[in-house]
């Protein structure tokens, strides 16, 4: 059967090149998409994501899983997976894990049965080994965060690097005493970004203490209510890095509701209100629409090329947008 590699020498180009010519990448000169276009003519070239689909017994579709598509954060990656698939003549079926572990493996299991070309996925539970035995026919790449307990692709941002930045910025304000606000989850990039959260206060010199770290629930409300409450207590944190988007909305929400506008914060991850905010929320730009295209290409290399050596692991970096809210100086000088 032809492939798109034999499309590709007939046409005199790379098989990168065929791929973005049938996907309508609008970066390839008119002059090439017309000899990609005439090779496939020439060759009756049918593509491989779509044959590959017809002789297997499975649907031309990608199973899209994520703990919360109502957070902005996953609701971007998936907007973005969707756009790219649908643009590529591939149907997306999209689930919600949730945040209780244990629904993650019903629900992934229930899309692997239905025979799906590929699946994209952002893990809610510790461990997927119960994958494993998935992984032989149906090509998986994980976003956001990557598999434990199995080996895989994975698409992930880099979080120690952004903790890191988030406390330094903090600190070249000012600030000493820092509160690292996050949910209690074993999901690794919580615990990545608490670990450069760590490495940056020790390195910087600031307040080290224990209880600094508010991460007393699930519940992103019920740890915002609690970090209110320790700005309350003597040599109370002066600025906070928040862990997650939905961290750092249900905090401006709790600090307006106690009347609290001293307190300088810098969020993981951007949202759509946090530039209309008063003051605007300083975040570190995750670049969800990326990640989503990126985990697409790396799953669709994997779908086309079943043996090919696909890159197993892609880190992006993240940006700090300052507006505002973390430029605050200290309301105190100790």
């Amino acid at each position: 059967m032809t492939t798109m590699r034999d499309v590709a020498r007939v046409a005199g180009v790379s098989a990168k090149t065929v791929s973005r010519v049938f996907n309508e990448d609008p970066h390839v000169t008119e002059e090439t998409r017309e000899r990609v276009r005439w090779a496939m003519q020439k060759l009756n070239y049918v593509p491989n994501l779509l044959a590959r689909s017809f002789r297997a017994g499975s649907d031309p579709a990608v199973g899209l899983a994520v703990p919360d598509i109502a957070d902005p954060f996953f609701a971007a990656i998936t907007s973005s997976i969707e756009r790219d698939l649908v643009g590529r003549g591939m149907a997306v079926v999209v689930s919600s894990l949730g945040q209780e572990a244990e629904r993650e493996r019903t629900a992934l299991e229930a899309l692997l049965r239905r025979q799906i070309s590929g699946l994209i996925v952002a893990c809610a539970s510790a461990d997927q080994a119960y994958l494993a035995p998935w992984q032989n026919r149906t090509p998986m790449v994980f976003v956001d965060r990557p598999p434990r307990g199995i080996s895989g692709v994975y698409v992930i941002e880099d979080d120690l690097a952004g903790a890191r930045q988030a406390v330094t910025h903090l600190a070249s304000y000012g600030h000493r005493r820092v509160a690292f606000l996050g949910i209690s989850t074993p999901i690794t990039t919580v615990l990545r970004r608490l670990k450069g959260y760590r490495s940056a206060v020790a390195e910087l010199g600031l307040d080290g203490r224990r209880d600094l770290i508010c991460m007393p629930a699930a519940s992103a409300d019920e740890c915002a209510a609690e970090l209110v409450k320790l700005l309350e207590a003597p040599n109370a944190p002066t600025a906070v890095f928040s862990a997650t988007t939905l961290c750092t909305m249900a905090l401006v929400q709790a600090l307006q509701r106690a009347g609290r506008s001293d307190i300088a914060i810098v969020g993981f991850g951007d949202f759509p209100v946090a530039e209309a905010l008063t003051p605007p929320v300083t975040v570190l730009d995750q670049d969800p629409a990326r990640l989503g295209r990126i985990a697409v290409e790396r799953l669709v290399e994997r779908i086309e090329n079943p043996q090919a050596q696909v890159r197993r692991r892609t880190i992006l970096p993240v940006h700090l947008i300052p507006r505002g809210s973390g430029e605050l100086p200290p309301r105190d000088v100790d």
